[in-house]
């Protein structure tokens, strides 16, 4: 199955390829979309399994292998990757595991592949099983755009978190089992696209050490945090984050 997504701009064109938050779906990337297309890029934004518009799986699957599955589909032999957390996740795997389809990597807050969780994200995982053990996804829709959203998100971005959030719990709690293949262990060092990896200076520490950390682990990497942004920097500010993925990306 060829996960649900969006593509704009001519065939040929540099790829540059959103991958969303787990708490999100391809709907976070409306405000980089218009602008990335018009600068001359063909872009894709895709939703993960269960997220947005992608239905659950019915056999084994990877995400990473979905979004190249996905490339080969478009006919996109090379791309830029542009992750959001999980997103960045996802392409630092694929990136690690096909270095030559990756041309380029700019990360949001990315997690980090197999990662183990610290005090701040345990403390926030306690708090929202709770709130689903009881039933209450719109609570755990709310919690998650309080937590994952910093001060500079307007009430928009909050809205349209809770809502993809909420879609995404229900999809999950609505598949058939789990169908996930185990995350393969991968080597950061093989990485060889120019990684731009960005924090947020108001973000829990699992997320801001990482980007933080990736410059000794991916040669050339480049870190940047961002003083003002929480998890969610791409929806926080919008334009802001446009313009450093744009400079990124024409350099690269």
């Amino acid at each position: 199955m060829i996960i649900s997504h969006d593509v704009d701009g001519p065939e040929g064109a540099p790829a540059v390829v959103l991958l969303h938050s787990s708490v999100c779906d391809r709907r976070m990337w409306e405000p980089q979309w218009g602008p990335l297309t018009t600068a001359g890029f063909r872009v894709v934004r895709a939703d993960f399994r269960t997220c947005g518009e992608s239905p659950a799986a019915e056999e084994p699957y990877s995400d990473h292998g979905d979004v190249r599955e996905l490339l080969d589909h478009l006919g996109i032999q090379r791309a830029a990757l542009v992750g959001a957390s999980y997103g960045g996740r996802v392409a630092l795997t694929l990136a690690a595991l096909h270095p030559e389809r990756v041309g380029a990597l700019a990360l949001l807050c990315p997690a980090r592949p197999a990662q183990r969780r610290g005090p701040a994200l345990l403390a926030f995982n306690a708090a929202e099983g709770a709130l689903l053990d009881a039933g209450d996804l719109a609570g755990a829709a709310r919690l998650n755009a309080r937590q994952w959203l910093g001060p500079d998100a307007d009430e928009a971005a909050h809205a349209l978190v809770r809502s993809m959030q909420f879609g995404n719990l229900r999809g999950a709690l609505t598949a058939d089992g789990d169908h996930e293949l185990p995350e393969p262990s991968v080597e950061l060092a093989s990485i060889t696209a120019p990684v731009l990896a960005v924090g947020g200076a108001h973000d829990i520490p699992d997320f801001r050490e990482f980007p933080a950390e990736l410059p000794s682990l991916v040669p050339g990497a480049t870190h940047l945090e961002l003083p003002w942004a929480g998890h969610l920097p791409s929806l926080e500010r919008p334009a802001e984050v446009t313009r450093i993925l744009l400079e990124f990306l024409a350099r690269h």
